[in-house]
């Protein structure tokens, strides 16, 4: 399988605190790539690296055989990234249409309609569409924080906490429409996540982040008890 999304001694730092230490990571093409670790080690900087909202002191990333380090995130977006960020951050005083028009503007075919695939994929902002965002509840506003990212039609997908203070009916979901778009539409994701057995149920890969560093990887299947509570038990 080949090689999606590659990341080199990628460093990045807020004036003199160095936040990414050298991270290294390799995402095979249509697989969920997991990057874990408790709060405040660097896991959302390194995100927003990866999709251009923050540009690294050092390091690279590239997409197949694009070099995206010095390009900016509307550009890697035109290229195929959709990013879900933590907290959702729709827009509260629109509708759930006009929430998912907005990200028609980065859509570079010049289609300028939502496609149809995604009010099946969410049957509820389906029924919804006229409803204002703020008065969605939080599983509702995840899944449209999704949608919006998935009007782009992205080759890869990257998520910041997609279960953080979500019911586990739609935590269930989540992670079911996520392993979907894998199977059937061979999209690659990149997630953040601290709930581990959403990494164990749905996650390929899993990297481990402590300050700044990787400090453990593997396939899920490697996840075990031992390595939980030494880097992610409280």
């Amino acid at each position: 399988m080949s090689i999606f999304l590659k990341v080199s001694g990628l460093e990045f730092a807020y004036g003199e605190v160095t936040v990414l230490r050298g991270l290294d990571l390799e995402i095979e093409e249509a697989t969920i790539a997991c990057v874990m670790g408790r709060n405040g080690v660097g896991k959302t900087t390194f995100l927003r690296n990866v999709v251009g909202l923050e540009q690294p002191s050092a390091g690279s990333v590239f997409m197949t055989d694009h070099e995206l380090t010095r390009k900016d995130a509307h550009e890697r977006a035109a290229m195929g990234i959709g990013y879900v960020p933590q907290g959702r951050q729709i827009f509260p005083l629109l509708t759930v249409e006009e929430n998912l028009s907005v990200a028609l503007e980065a859509v570079q075919n010049g289609v300028r309609e939502i496609p149809q695939e995604v009010f099946e994929t969410f049957p509820v902002l389906d029924q919804m569409r006229k409803r204002k965002g703020g008065d969605l509840s939080g599983g509702q506003q995840q899944q449209l924080a999704i949608a919006r990212a998935l009007v782009t039609q992205p080759k890869i997908l990257v998520l910041d906490e997609p279960t953080e203070g979500i019911q586990p009916n739609v935590i269930t979901q989540i992670g079911e429409i996520i392993k979907k778009l894998v199977d059937e539409k061979g999209m690659t994701i990149l997630l953040v996540e601290q709930y581990v057995d959403f990494v164990r149920k749905y996650g390929t890969s899993f990297q481990v982040m402590n300050r700044g560093r990787f400090v453990a990887k593997g396939e899920v299947a490697e996840l075990d008890e031992s390595m939980v509570k030494k880097h992610l038990s409280i």
